[in-house]
């Protein structure tokens, strides 16, 4: 009697206890189908970074970190669980690693669906998508390790208005601060690896406003129909490897704002605008890196609300039209890289608001109008590489109130460096006035720019040394003398211990000049900064310095053809970072040091029609070069020259 009573109670005990579990499942409203899509993408999680889905615990998924349900359905409406995590004090990139289940489609009442940034989650996009999540109006799955093809029943998610699947590389820690973060233009860059078509089902997605897949391996024809999506606002379709003509119905996106088509494959004619009033709102436009054809429309000039514009590295031919003037609202244009010829249209003075204008590296004739000096707010102007003949830069040009940029490379231009550069009213950053016919000294006063920051003089008929003042640029980190007929002393001129030593002189090239003597030394513990330095092709003799060690932040050394001598420093082996390194026809004698066998980044080495002698140190990287990098030396052997006698 005892034992029947005991199983009794414990009977009724269990199902008291299976009572109270059901009206707790109950009570935390977590329907039994989204529980197990949830549970089922959380098993395929093998690392979470961020500590989420630990916390993914028992019955009630509504209260779960990132799952958010409806009041009233008790359904899951939200999953956002983004890569980029804020804090009060920066971004925290975090990851998960593993796949991305296909039953999370058992969400069936699913609106927003964020797994963006998550850079190991990997798998494809599940083909059943657009049949079981028809609530589906955001779907993020940017920033992953994602594959495949995007399916074709994508096109039944009918209230999708958001589908970003692009790419980028980010994994680790993001150095921003918060307030940097907010200064961003754009951090939607991620990285995926999808391909394949686009589907043309995107097409029927009529309330898309945005539909970002740049960065992709996608391939065939913009669908024929994307002008159906009458309320697009955003679309970026650049970096993939898309390739036929742009479609016509591109101009029947009456609601778009952004559209980057860039750097894929595309040809033929620019198709829109096709009228007047047509794509009223489009402010941002890139078309550049493609195959594009043709002439730039006349209708161009009927986008008003155009505000940055690029059909740069194209095969456009023909004038630049007039119309353009009418683009009241553009403040960046760039145009450079094709076949445009005839002269600059006088319209171009109207673009008030015009902030950089790139024209350059195109068949360009004739002078530059001198309309172009009401351009009060223009800061950079580059039209180097064109047929211009201006022979002398216009003074006007040197009276303009924001100019900081100027590039005027292979224009023409005789005689000397004109002195109206030093008193612009906007001070100079960038000058580059390479490639033309300047004749006479570098004058002094251009020590005087004190904001200058890259100066590029090369491939002209310029004489004498270098001004000593040229070290008063302290904030100078580009500077190119090359192909001149510059003379001096190597440190005289260049002033190697006050430049080299705490400067800010990141790129150096000095040569096919007639500059001489030997390289001082740099002394220890310099906070060097130069990476790249040519001082090939000059007169300087001497041995290098064992300071040349302390060069330690050098990527790329030059000093080819001189008559440099003695041995080779051991100290190369401390510029760790050296990726090419030419040292051929000069006097070097002695053997190559062992330690160049710890430049493990060195990808070239010429050390030819030198004196050395001895074994080639074995090992990589030195074994690996041809034997081209050490030929002319007649006492050199081992590989990859024949074997050292006995």
């Amino acid at each position: 009697m005892m034992k029947r009573k005991l199983t009794w109670i414990h009977v009724m005990f269990i199902i008291f206890l299976l009572v109270g579990e059901r009206k707790t499942r109950a009570s935390e409203g977590c329907h039994p189908q989204d529980l197990m899509g949830l549970n089922a993408f959380k098993a395929q999680i093998h690392v979470d970074t961020s500590g989420r889905l630990q916390k993914w615990i028992g019955y009630g998924c509504c209260k779960w970190e990132g799952v958010s349900c409806s009041n009233l359905t008790r359904r899951v409406t939200e999953v956002r669980l983004p890569g980029l995590l804020s804090t009060s004090d920066f971004i925290l990139q975090t990851e998960m690693e593993g796949k991305l289940s296909p039953s999370i489609t058992l969400l069936t009442s699913l609106e927003v669906l964020d797994l963006g940034g998550l850079v190991s989650l990997a798998g494809t996009i599940p083909a059943s998508i657009g049949f079981h999540l028809p609530e589906l109006r955001k779907l993020y799955l940017y920033g992953n390790n994602l594959s495949g093809t995007i399916p074709e029943s994508i096109g039944k998610l009918s209230k999708l208005e958001e589908l970003c699947l692009h790419e980028n590389h980010l994994s680790g820690q993001l150095p921003w601060s918060l307030g940097e973060l907010l200064n961003l233009n754009r951090l939607l860059m991620y990285t995926n690896r999808f391909s394949g078509p686009i589907p043309a089902s995107l097409t029927n997605l009529t309330n898309l406003v945005t539909l970002d897949l740049h960065e992709n391996s996608f391939t065939g024809h913009i669908p024929e129909k994307i002008g159906s999506l009458q309320t697009l606002e955003e679309l970026d379709l650049s970096n993939n490897r898309l390739s036929g003509k742009l479609p016509v119905s591109l101009a029947n996106l009456t609601s778009i704002s952004v559209m980057y088509l860039d750097t894929n494959f595309l040809e033929g004619e620019i198709t829109f605008p096709s009228s007047y009033g047509k794509m009223p709102s489009l402010e941002f436009l890139r078309l550049s890196d493609n195959h594009l054809s043709g002439r730039i429309p006349l209708a161009f000039g009927n986008l008003v609300s155009l505000q940055r514009v690029s059909v740069a590295n194209n095969k456009l031919e023909g004038a630049i039209p007039s119309t353009i003037g009418n683009m009241l609202s553009v403040t960046e244009m760039y145009l450079s890289g094709n076949q445009l010829s005839g002269q600059i249209p006088k319209s171009i003075g109207r673009l008030s608001r015009l902030l950089f204008l790139s024209i350059s590296n195109n068949q360009i004739q004739g002078e530059l109008p001198s309309e172009m000096s009401s351009l009060e707010n223009l800061q950079t102007l580059d039209v180097s590489f064109n047929r211009l003949n201006l022979s002398t830069i216009p003074k006007w040009l040197g009276e303009m109130p924001s100019l900081y940029r100027i590039f005027l490379a292979g224009s023409g231009i005789t005689g000397s460096i004109p002195e109206f550069l030093q008193t612009t009213p906007s001070p100079i950053f960038e000058l580059d006035l390479s490639e033309n016919h300047l004749t006479g000294n570098i004058p002094s006063w251009l020590g005087s720019l004190d904001r200058l920051y890259s100066l590029n003089l090369s491939r002209n008929s310029l004489v004498s040394n270098i001004p000593d003042t040229i070290t008063n640029l302290q904030d100078l980190g580009v500077l190119d003398l090359h192909s001149n007929r510059l003379t001096g002393p190597i440190n005289q001129v260049f002033n190697i211990k006050s430049r080299f030593q705490d400067g800010s002189l990141t790129y150096i090239d000095l040569s096919d000049n007639k500059f001489s003597g030997g390289i001082d030394d740099i002394d220890k513990g310099a906070q060097t900064k130069v990476q790249y330095l040519n001082l090939s092709h000059n007169y300087l003799t001497g041995k290098l310095p064992v300071s040349i060690g302390n060069l330690n932040s050098m990527r790329s050394l030059d000093l080819s053809y001189n008559g440099l001598g003695l041995n080779l420093p051991v100290s190369f082996a401390n510029v760790t970072f050296l990726q090419r390194l030419k040292l051929q026809r000069n006097r070097f004698i002695g053997v190559i040091p062992d330690g160049f066998l710890k430049l493990r980044k060195l990808r070239e080495l010429n050390l030819s029609d030198n004196l050395l002698v001895g074994e080639i140190p074995f090992g990589k990287p030195l074994s690996e070069f041809p034997m081209s990098s050490y030929s002319g030396n007649k006492g050199l052997c081992g590989k990859p020259l024949p074997p050292c006698k006995a």
